[in-house]
């Protein structure tokens, strides 16, 4: 999965290089945290968050055979 988020974002921001994503399991949820550049966050975010929402649409569709819920949230 953060293969997955790494592809996406990659090809969208500035800064490739300090694209990020770490990991948080949890009992019933797993947190995929992505980090990327200051300057790259409204590109990864897009107008009134579409960009985000896709990213997020996809993650959920590929990890629709897992029974946990996945979150990906957006940091500096």
């Amino acid at each position: 999965m953060k293969e997955l988020i790494e592809t996406i974002v990659s090809p969208l921001v500035e800064y490739p290089e300090e694209v990020h994503v770490s990991s948080r399991e949890e009992s019933d949820r797993i947190t995929y945290i992505l980090s990327v550049h200051k300057k790259d966050m409204g590109k990864v975010i897009g107008k009134q968050g579409r960009v985000a929402k896709a990213i997020r649409t996809v993650v959920n569709a590929a990890a629709s055979t897992q029974q946990k819920k996945i979150i990906l949230e957006i940091s500096e």
